[in-house]
């Protein structure tokens, strides 16, 4: 039974927060679990992010995260202190989703994509992002960075899985390339020709989208319609030009009597 104080565990977890990851590692080396959690909390969303890129399945990979955090938990003590921490649990992560992709199908080959020569010229902003308005902060780019955010997913989940993988490293995660090589155990070559490729294929898969929604874009029926008509019909002009078309035929009509 924890009998810490509120206090007291406030306290701790701001000193905790204050230290790097190998003083983490070395504390909960020795049973500390506040320390591991403080890991935990650092750690969670690359290690997600790396495990759902290799299985492309949320609760897969949260399932891969949690074995393999406490496979690392196991063998904390034997953690080298030179080494990078979120690096060597990222290296435990990829093993657990690896040996999960295994049981559903063969182990995938790293070193079997094909090294051609490619074109290594930066795609970069795949989608424009809204910005800022002349009077200010646009007031829907929250929504909309959201449904980009939401489509950017889908298309990073329909890549082959070697190329969703050095994506997710590469331009979430920001690993460098001599990183991603070696957490992949893969030739730094060819983690930049699988980059281009992915993004090759996030660019086309993204223009299809827009090109599906743009011919659906501004659409102006139904209410909206319905609402500049009787604006219309009823603006000061269009009455009085109605009411002169009735007063002229009404002369006519006198007329021809």
């Amino acid at each position: 039974m924890d009998t810490t104080k509120p206090d007291d565990a406030t306290a701790r977890d701001a000193q905790y927060a204050t230290l790097d990851d190998n003083d983490l590692a070395e504390r909960a080396a020795t049973g500390d679990h506040v320390a591991f959690g403080h890991i935990m909390r650092r750690c969670n969303q690359r290690l997600f992010r790396v495990a759902r890129g290799v299985l492309n399945n949320d609760q897969d990979a949260e399932d891969a995260v949690q074995d393999a955090y406490i496979n690392a938990y196991k063998h904390l003590k034997q953690f080298r202190h030179d080494a990078n921490l979120k690096t060597s649990l990222t290296r435990i992560v990829l093993n657990e989703a690896y040996g999960r992709l295994r049981k559903e199908r063969s182990a995938p080959t790293l070193n079997s994509l094909d090294a051609e020569e490619v074109s290594l010229t930066e795609i970069t902003n795949i989608i424009p992002f809204p910005g800022h308005t002349a009077s200010g902060i646009d007031p829907i780019k929250p929504a909309a960075n959201e449904e980009i955010r939401r489509l950017l997913e889908v298309a990073v989940a329909e890549l082959p899985e070697k190329f969703r993988t050095v994506f997710v490293l590469r331009e979430i995660e920001t690993c460098s390339i001599e990183e991603t090589a070696a957490l992949l155990d893969i030739p730094q070559d060819t983690v930049k020709t699988r980059l281009h490729r992915a993004k090759l294929q996030l660019r086309e898969t993204l223009q299809d989208t827009f090109n599906e929604a743009i011919t659906g874009a501004f659409p102006f029926l139904g209410a909206r319609c319905d609402r500049i008509v009787a604006k219309v019909r009823h603006a000061p002009l269009l009455l009085w030009a109605f009411s002169s078309s009735l007063h002229w035929a009404a002369s006519i009509s006198r007329l021809c009597i």
